[in-house]
């Protein structure tokens, strides 16, 4: 589980939970079984996606993934075990009981068949055959956007913001997924596998369905130019309280990793 979890990474969903929270009105403590909660969902589904009947890769973040340094049965079980530790975690977390239980709604929901566990299996089905692009951005919406939404949706939810706050930020965050998976795409095939801490090539080399496959580089790239636009948009009435979120925004379309 540690090896997992605690070395390497972004950490771009738990930076999303305290971007959002302490921009309206969270301090850090109160944010932090959250951002630690949706991180270890994360790191359980690398540790799942990683194995040989998934992706089977044997890098990740710089290193051995979990089952190449331990097994396939231990990788099992420490992913399930992390995605237990999370939502313990977040039932313990220091909110009213209204606002962990609406919390640990969003964070089953963005985890399961209706997120990244739908989008993972719709992923799986789209391997080696010709997709719509229709089809690809619900791929990665659930596969990818689901978590990266539920971070933003965490802070929100601990800063009890209003339900037009919160409909900005769901804008931002869609947007911020999408952008944020088809910067992957690009970086699958212009990054190398020692600046990335996995495996660059993986998607042409098992026929995956991507950004660029469907739509070629440029088209790509001009869609992260627009979801860059969005994300501005959405963020606008908010002013300089939200910089550091705006920031994580433009880190998702330039990052090289």
């Amino acid at each position: 589980m540690r090896h997992a979890t605690l070395d390497g990474g972004k950490r771009m969903r738990p930076l999303l939970v305290y971007a959002t929270g302490t921009a309206f009105g969270c301090d850090d403590a109160a944010l932090d079984h959250a951002a630690a909660a949706v991180e270890l969902i994360h790191a359980y589904s690398l540790a799942h996606d990683d194995l040989p009947a998934m992706d089977d890769d044997a890098l990740r973040r710089g290193k051995p993934s979990v089952h190449a340094a331990f097994g396939e049965a231990a990788a099992i079980l420490a992913g399930d075990a992390l995605q237990s530790l999370a939502f313990e975690l977040l039932a313990d977390a220091p909110q009213p009981a209204a606002a962990r239980v609406a919390m640990l709604r969003e964070l089953a929901s963005a985890a399961g068949a209706r997120g990244m566990c739908g989008g993972q299996a719709l992923d799986i089905d789209a391997t080696g055959r010709r997709i719509a692009i229709g089809e690809l951005q619900r791929l990665h919406a659930l596969k990818t956007g689901a978590l990266l939404r539920a971070a933003v949706r965490l802070g929100a939810l601990a800063a009890a913001v209003d339900a037009d706050t919160y409909g900005r930020l769901d804008r931002f965050a869609d947007a911020f997924g999408l952008a944020f998976q088809i910067r992957d795409d690009l970086l699958d095939i212009e990054g190398d596998s020692a600046t990335l801490g996995k495996t660059a090539g993986k998607d042409i080399a098992q026929d995956k369905a991507t950004f660029p496959s469907l739509l070629g580089i440029d088209a790509s790239r001009a869609r992260l130019a627009a979801l860059r636009a969005v994300m501005s948009d959405a963020l606008a009435p908010f002013g300089d309280r939200v910089d550091t979120l705006a920031a994580l925004g433009r880190e998702a379309i330039e990052r090289d990793r």
